[in-house]
């Protein structure tokens, strides 16, 4: 599993770099974030830009680790976006399945684990 590509999701939402961040998924890609399902690089494109761009979301990155076949990084997020019923400050795990290059599969979830150094 390589680090490379959750290097370059990334930067691409700190950089708001829409296309960019498009161009990672593969088309039958699978996100999942609070919940919801979205199945395709339409769907996926539609989601990045209500939820991450227009909202203008930045993640920083504070460790990351291999987990059930995904690269995991936990985020602190920081953005824009309606803070109602979320924990402050806001940590999510983000993990990434890949493929050929691709991310197959998103799973975005609160953190369970915080590391203490955080």
């Amino acid at each position: 599993m390589s680090h490379a590509l959750a290097t370059q999701y990334i930067e691409a939402i700190n950089n708001e770099q829409s296309d960019t961040f498009a161009a990672l998924f593969a088309a039958d890609a699978i996100v999942e974030d609070n919940g919801r399902t979205f199945a395709g690089i339409d769907a996926i494109r539609h989601w990045a830009e209500q939820e991450i761009f227009a909202v203008h979301v930045r993640l920083h990155p504070l460790n990351t680790s291999a987990r059930n076949g995904a690269t995991v990084v936990l985020t602190l997020v920081e953005g824009d976006f309606d803070k109602t019923g979320l924990p402050d400050p806001l940590y999510i795990d983000q993990a990434i399945t890949e493929s050929n290059g691709k991310i197959t599969r998103l799973a975005c979830t609160l953190a369970t684990e915080i590391p203490a150094s955080v």
